[in-house]
């Protein structure tokens, strides 16, 4: 009977164990990102100057590693960075790429540090 007590606190402890190694990666990588936040939208603009609008209709101008985004243009992607409010509710109406100063004003800004392309398109339903 204490064999079995035994062998049966082994099995119990070995598999707490187990669940503890496999959980510890991920809440490492959220300390690490701390802060960061992911949206996913459709990705508009040219050279430097883009922005990405959620299926909400938020639009955000991006900043930061912005780089690579060229040939997203028009895909759906997840970005992960940090947001900035600025005054008042951002939405799509600010989308224009005619007029870049009054835009950006309005919109919240993402600082870019990675992305991920999701889909070659933009849909509605993001």
């Amino acid at each position: 009977m204490k064999k079995v007590f035994m062998l049966g606190s082994i099995l119990l402890l070995s598999a707490v164990w187990a669940v503890a190694q496999y959980e510890r990666p991920s809440s490492d990588s959220n300390s690490s990102d701390m802060g960061k936040t992911t949206v996913q939208g459709c990705l508009a603009g040219s050279a430097g100057n883009y922005s990405l609008t959620d299926k909400s209709g938020t639009t955000y101008q991006l900043t930061g590693d912005t780089a690579k985004l060229q040939a997203h243009v028009g895909h759906t992607i997840k970005v992960t960075g940090t947001t900035t409010s600025s005054q008042g509710s951002a939405s799509a109406t600010g989308q224009s790429s005619g007029s870049m100063s009054a835009p950006s004003e309005a919109q919240p800004t993402f600082n870019v540090t990675s992305f991920k392309h999701v889909a070659t398109s933009c849909s509605a339903t993001q």
